[in-house]
């Protein structure tokens, strides 16, 4: 079935940049502990808003993991600046869907998206940093007690030897984070088949490249909960079924940072005025960089399937069957975990 090849086909493409960026994001997770970005983000001002669009970029915490980490650099005195800045870098982007872009997309959207998630992180920074209060909201201690029911629970920092905090770093990728992406990587692959299989060109291009694009594609991401890793291959879907490239980006930017999880924490732990600076940057910035990727594509003449295709190119097959058979394996793994805790309590 024409179906199940497509989909075959887009799991091993993008399986090996996968297993690279998840990698890469055990690596960090064992060089960069929480208390060092709390350390540096506790002023107001600039300088931490920056620092922390900077910290969260690269970090392996999907829509709902980052929403605990927040909630810990606020309580561990990280400015409301500050905080808002995390809150968005974090969940835009990050190392493993930035190797996932390169393998779906090309270089080019790669780079234009990190770029893009950090200037909307540190203008919505400064937005909330003008009314900057050295308060703590009275809705912390409850706001703290929901999240740490979330699905995503942050992992406490650890004692232990080099080899130790490689392991559980290494564990917490493959296992917790697999488990936090893997039903929404399977979600954007499957969506991202269907289209290829069925979706005509004509109909998506009815919406053109321009603000009626970019406005379909931030009213679909606003309320949907899908973390930067699973819409990239959503945006592959769409883009090469005729949406415009900038009108991908657009989703890829808002979908993964403004889901109802998220609006509610920066309502209640920032307050109003800063939710409405929070959506205000992340949709306009969005909407900014939607345009420029278009002006660009347009002046420099791309073709976005040859740059996948190059991108393709430079795994060896072997080892792309080889990583999509163990990011599989992974992803049977940690899905039938939760079947089984979902059921426990029935079986008892």
């Amino acid at each position: 079935m024409l179906l199940i090849e497509n989909f075959i086909h887009l799991f091993v493409e993008a399986a090996p940049w996968l297993m690279l960026g998840l990698f890469v994001a055990g690596i960090m997770k064992v060089f960069v502990p929480s208390q060092l970005m709390a350390k540096h983000l506790g002023q107001p001002g600039l300088m931490s808003t920056v620092k922390a669009a900077l910290f969260g970029a690269p970090l392996p915490l999907c829509s709902c993991g980052v929403i605990p980490a927040a909630v810990g650099l606020r309580r561990s005195g990280a400015s409301k600046a500050a905080t808002t800045s995390f809150l968005i870098s974090t969940p835009e982007t990050g190392v493993d869907s930035i190797s996932i872009s390169y393998a779906m997309l090309g270089p080019f959207m790669a780079v234009i998206r990190p770029i893009a998630a950090i200037t909307s992180a540190i203008i919505a920074g400064i937005l909330v940093g003008k009314d900057e209060t050295s308060t703590i909201d009275n809705s912390a201690n409850a706001s703290s007690a929901q999240t740490e029911d979330s699905c995503c629970a942050s992992t406490a920092p650890t004692k232990e030897t080099f080899t130790e905090k490689l392991k559980a770093g290494l564990g917490f990728t493959f296992i917790d984070l697999v488990r936090d992406i893997a039903h929404w990587l399977l979600i954007g692959l499957v969506f991202a088949a269907v289209i290829k299989t069925y979706v005509p060109n004509e109909f998506l291009l009815q919406w053109g490249d321009g603000l009626l694009a970019f406005i379909v594609m931030a009213l679909v991401g606003v309320p949907m909960y899908v973390c930067a890793t699973a819409s990239t291959p959503i945006a592959a879907g769409l883009l090469f079924s005729g949406v415009s490239p900038g009108a991908a980006l657009v989703f890829m930017l808002v979908g993964p940072a403004t889901n109802i999880a998220t609006v509610g924490l920066v309502k209640k732990e920032l307050g109003d005025r800063a939710l409405a600076a929070y959506l205000s940057s992340v949709v306009g910035v969005a909407f900014a960089f939607g345009y420029l990727t278009n002006y660009l594509v347009d002046l420099w003449n791309m073709d976005f399937l040859a740059q996948a295709e190059q991108a393709h190119g430079m795994v060896y097959p072997p080892l792309a069957y080889a990583s999509s058979i163990l990011l599989a394996g992974l992803m049977v793994y940690v899905l039938a975990g939760k079947v089984r805790k979902m059921y426990a309590p029935v079986a008892a």
